[in-house]
């Protein structure tokens, strides 16, 4: 009897482990005000080691720039159209960035396991 093999979009969204898709790779929620930058150091389930190399998760930076870039554009956008004033744009955009950090950070982080690591490749015989 095979067990569902979980999707990689699910896998992503659940910020599980890019070869098993079981193991989590945060041991706490995203909602954790002190514990929301917390990395596994391996998987809880295959015992991937997730920071394979020192500093590559420095590369989570640039996908995070690029999430924080594309809200910023966005509420521009919507500055421009509404005709807001800075006011307005402040009070709206630095409690939306301030609140969206924590998720900026895991999703950046995982998004760049599951693109560059080298054990990346989704393994049926860690499920």
């Amino acid at each position: 009897m095979s067990q569902k093999v979980p999707s990689i979009i699910s896998s992503i969204v659940s910020c599980k482990c890019p070869r098993c898709r079981e193991g989590k790779v945060f041991p706490h929620s995203a909602f954790n005000l002190f514990g929301f930058s917390k990395t596994n150091d391996h998987c809880p389930n295959c015992g991937l080691k997730f920071e394979h190399e020192t500093g590559f998760f420095w590369g989570a930076m640039y996908i995070s720039y690029a999430f924080g870039t594309i809200i910023m554009i966005v509420f521009g956008v919507l500055a421009i159209n509404l005709d807001w004033s800075f006011a307005k744009i402040a009070a709206v955009l630095v409690p939306t960035m301030l609140l969206i950090t924590p998720f900026s950070y895991r999703y950046s982080r995982i998004l760049l396991l599951y693109l560059l690591s080298p054990n990346r490749h989704f393994d049926k015989k860690y499920v």
